[in-house]
Order: C-alpha cells, then sequence, then structure tokens
C-alpha cells in the first residue's frame, strides 16, 4: 500500500522559512514523479511544484517561483520543499503527490495527474 506523509508545517512569519517533506512508503520512490500542491479552505488544489522520476527537472507555480525548491532523495524515500520568503498568501495546507512514471524527465502539475496524496500538513505564515 502507498502511503505518503508530510511533515514540516507549522507557524511561521512574513518572510521566513520552513522546509516540507515528504516520505514515502510501499512505492520505489524512484519510479514516481512527484509533486507539491496547496489548498486553501473553500479554493481549489493548486499546483505548487513538480520534480521528475530521475530529479532532472523541475517546474513551478509563478507564484513560488525563485522562492520555493523542490528536491528529492531516493535513497531515502523523500522529498522536500524548501520555501523562503514566505508570504500570508502561501498559508495552506500543502499536499505531496506522487504517480507512476517511465518517463524518467516528464513533470505532471494538475492534480488529476496524481494517484497517491498525503494527508497534508499546514503552513500558516502571519503578517
Amino acid at each position: 500500500q502507498v502511503r505518503l506523509l508530510e511533515s514540516g508545517g507549522g507557524l511561521v512569519q512574513a518572510g521566513g522559512s520552513l522546509r516540507l517533506s515528504c516520505a514515502g512508503s510501499g512505492l520505489t520512490f524512484s519510479n514516481y514523479a512527484l509533486g507539491w500542491f496547496r489548498q486553501v479552505s473553500g479554493k481549489e488544489r493548486e499546483f505548487v511544484a513538480a520534480i521528475s522520476q530521475s530529479g532532472g527537472r523541475t517546474g513551478y507555480a509563478d507564484s513560488v517561483q525563485g522562492r520555493f525548491t523542490i528536491s528529492r532523495d531516493n535513497a531515502k524515500n523523500t522529498m522536500f520543499l524548501q520555501m523562503n520568503g514566505l508570504t500570508p498568501e502561501d498559508t495552506a495546507v500543502y499536499y505531496c503527490a506522487a504517480r507512476a512514471s517511465g518517463l524518467s524527465i516528464v513533470l505532471f502539475t494538475t492534480t488529476r495527474d496524481y494517484a497517491y496524496w498525503g494527508q497534508g500538513t499546514q503552513v500558516t505564515v502571519s503578517a
């Protein structure tokens, strides 16, 4: 059974940083493309960042480009999202997602692309 577990969320002041982690079990991480999404209550879940199966390609939403960095450690079945320069607009529940991929450089950026989801971790940025 595939499971994804996010951690690292919390409360931070504007301008601060957080590092989210996503630990996977029940899957061989290196066979999966991964992504981060976020959701504010009452709004649709939105794409934040994606990383290809190999880790060789990354992609970001315009709103986080230059502030957030996605990375992965396949040996440890873990993905990360380093978030710098946080603003109150980054407040949301952050979810990690995974999908099997035989294409090592493809990025997936929509929710329907992903088969597996974590339970989410709350990030709150105070003004």
